[in-house]
């Protein structure tokens, strides 16, 4: 009986522990919205070297795609489009970013994932995106068969890196962790092609001659995504609420005009980049 009474009383305090627990969680999630206005400002992760998405130009300006989002953002929390902190990162270190809390949301470029989902939390998306492979114009690599046994170029924890990981042992894959260093390297020759988002890809082609995207569209058609911390729930509500509301109002096209179309020019269809509804 004694042994009954004490395994009982395990379980109410177990539950009682999780209850505690699951309750601060919320309870601090909760106040996530209100610590931002608290700070009068919003922490937003970006890339400092991804023309035309996020990069730093040479008046030490944040530019791109992802940044004029982030001002906008800004501007419908805190009132003012420059209430907006900048956090640069690299691929790899986005989620870890969000874990130690040194942002509060990412914008740079981040595709989502089913893996990614289990360590934060994606709201709607706002951008479609697959991969694509950028080589030299001397030498197109035009099917991935023609990487076999060859190095292909990659930024260490994007989607180009885990599709070629999984899917492509017979290729030797050289990693950077930052973009200029992958484009660098694929200007020295150490590989014979680079991977990378297809749409980061189109612009950079454009702007450096001798280079073309032979592979324009390769796995699957995926979605960029803003993230927040694992369990901050209140501010990913605010955040699908205001994909929504920018979508319906086109926010996105007035984006694309200003950020992505001086560089795409023509040659882009912005509804295979945008999401439109």
């Amino acid at each position: 009986m004694k042994g009954t009474f004490r395994f009982i009383w395990l379980v109410l305090a177990l539950t009682l522990a999780i209850g505690w627990s699951v309750g601060t969680h919320r309870a601090l999630a909760a106040g996530e919205l209100a610590k931002i206005k608290a700070a009068d400002h919003i922490r937003i992760a970006v890339f400092s070297d991804k023309p035309p998405f996020g990069y730093v130009d040479e008046n030490g300006v944040n530019k791109g795609y992802d940044v004029y989002l982030a001002h906008r953002l800004a501007e419908d929390l805190l009132g003012d489009p420059n209430k907006v902190k900048f956090v640069l990162v690299e691929a790899a270190s986005r989620i870890s970013t969000l874990e130690a809390d040194k942002a509060d949301i990412v914008l740079a470029n981040f595709t989502y994932t089913t893996e990614r989902a289990q360590q934060v939390d994606f709201a709607k998306p706002y951008m479609k995106v697959a991969l694509g492979v950028a080589s030299p114009q001397s030498a197109p690599i035009t099917d991935v068969a023609q990487l076999a046994g060859k190095k292909l170029i990659v930024n260490k924890g994007t989607t180009a890196d885990s599709y070629f990981t999984k899917n492509h042992p017979e290729i030797e894959l050289i990693k950077y962790d930052q973009n200029t260093e992958a484009f660098n390297a694929l200007r020295d020759g150490r590989g014979v092609a680079l991977a990378h988002d297809n749409t980061l890809l189109f612009a950079w082609v454009r702007e450096n001659t001798g280079f073309v995207t032979g592979i324009d569209f390769l796995g699957d058609q995926d979605t960029i995504n803003p993230a927040v911390k694992k369990g901050n729930t209140e501010l990913l509500e605010w955040l699908n609420q205001e994909v929504d509301k920018l979508t319906a109002e086109k926010f996105f096209y007035s984006n694309y005009e200003e950020t992505l179309r001086p560089i795409y020019g023509e040659a882009v269809d912005e509804n295979s980049v945008l999401i439109t509804e």
